[in-house]
């Protein structure tokens, strides 16, 4: 049985996007003889917003360290908030110790808080280890250079140097690379090109249909995020936000537009629930997502709530919907890893995506939803139409999901590519 030390600050019962992936992995790992440890900042040191049930989704037979960070009520006087910067030194402390009376064969860094992968060279150059990066975003990227500044991230001057420095200390000696974009992998190939000798793999996020279980066992302590008036048609997103999301709500609103004005009385009935689109503390977030339905005139048809709300009252939300809407980006790299227990829901979905995306090809391989193509105005129109028409009709044609096609993307199956990659950067260093 092989070991990998797996780094990922956010953990159970944060609730991170980036956790997602080791956390759907962990009861199959052992199937394909890998024998995984976690290491985490504890939760008294991290600022996320908590899912304690999350807990009930970890195998007992996994260990799960948890390590200290500095205080970010300390250090956030001097501008530092991130969990990356806040536990490196502890990181550093702590994974020497155990790597210093425990053999791991592999360390395998699964987080989008990018600078603490700068330990990766350290680690495998003192204890000869050979590490893995998983690129669940872009790391560095010039995407905000030519925005305005109302649209880049806050702090985005500080995070853009510190990335372009850090970047390519972690890139030098990492031993594979894993992403949920050939894009992201492509990038960086483009910046470093000794990357296109080692090994890489594109592996998304898995459907894990314990997720469900949990949220259907446990509905009494979930709650709604929006007013489930049954007197309505309720479509639902539940993810973030932000102003690379406004096209594909554009879209939508605009073809919802044309619907009022041809039978009002029919599209009346549609109410439209964006939540938790911010990563702003509680109360702080900016709706960037109703202020494409006030700049459209739907604005009373509309809901957003910035807060973030926990990974099962998400799915609980999802679940109590009458349809389900997802929206893309124009670049065909972007993917939502958010699809898998969207079409595991069985509800109507509409996605508007890039059509090279991995999430549309996704949804349109397992035949899980409607796809409206973010590039082409008319035809998303007619697409996102016939979509409204059959949720205000109750009419939609009953979809016939291709639950074999999906098998390839269920969390067992995505583990199992997962440890054949594992495999291959190993060989590769018995090669080498």
């Amino acid at each position: 049985m092989k070991k990998a030390l797996i780094i990922s600050p956010y953990f159970t019962p944060a609730n991170a996007a980036e956790i997602h992936r080791v956390r759907m992995s962990l009861p199959f790992y052992q199937d394909f003889d890998w024998h995984v440890e976690v290491v985490c900042v504890a939760e008294k040191y991290t600022d996320a917003v908590f899912d304690y049930l999350l807990d009930k989704s970890i195998p007992e037979n996994i260990k799960i360290h948890r390590i200290k960070a500095l205080d970010k009520k300390l250090t956030y006087k001097f501008g530092l908030g991130s969990i990356a910067l806040r536990s490196l030194w502890h990181y550093k402390q702590y994974v020497n110790r155990l790597l210093k009376r425990e053999k791991f064969d592999l360390i395998f860094f699964s987080t989008t808080q990018f600078p603490v992968c700068v330990l990766g060279p350290y680690w495998k150059k003192k204890f000869d280890i050979p590490y893995i990066i998983d690129m669940q975003d872009p790391w560095f990227t010039s995407y905000y250079e030519d925005k305005p500044k109302y649209k880049r991230p806050k702090k985005y001057w500080f995070s853009y140097r510190l990335d372009k420095y850090f970047e390519p200390i972690a890139m030098k000696d990492v031993s594979g690379l894993m992403a949920v974009s050939d894009a992201y992998l492509d990038d960086l190939v483009l910046r470093y090109p000794h990357l296109e000798k080692i090994p890489k793999a594109t592996i998304t996020f898995g459907g894990f249909r314990r997720d469900l279980d949990i949220a259907n066992e446990n509905a009494d302590l979930l709650k709604l995020a929006f007013d489930n008036n049954k007197e309505f048609k309720h479509i639902v997103y539940v993810g973030r936000g932000g102003f690379d999301m406004q096209k594909a709500v554009s879209l939508l609103f605009k073809a919802f537009k044309k619907c009022l004005q041809s039978n009002q009385n029919l599209f009346d009935k549609l109410r439209f629930h964006f939540i938790g689109t911010s990563y702003a503390p509680l109360g702080s977030g900016q709706k960037t997502l109703y202020s494409v339905a006030e700049r459209l005139d739907v604005e009373q048809y509309v809901s957003e709530q910035t807060d973030r709300i926990s990974f099962y009252d998400s799915l609980y939300n999802l679940q109590s919907a009458d349809a389900l809407f997802i929206p893309g980006h124009e670049k065909p790299a972007y993917t939502a890893s958010k699809i898998y227990p969207y079409i595991m829901t069985e509800k109507p979905i509409l996605a508007i995506f890039n059509m090279e995306s991995s999430a549309a090809q996704s949804l349109l391989d397992c035949k899980a939803g409607y796809v409206a193509n973010i590039l082409n105005f008319k035809k998303s129109m007619e697409v996102i139409r016939c979509f409204l028409t059959g949720v205000a009709e109750n009419n939609l044609p009953v979809g016939e999901t291709d639950w074999r096609e999906f098998e390839k993307y269920r969390a067992r199956a995505t583990t199992q590519k997962q440890c054949e990659f594992l495999d291959s950067c190993l060989e590769k260093k018995s090669i080498n």
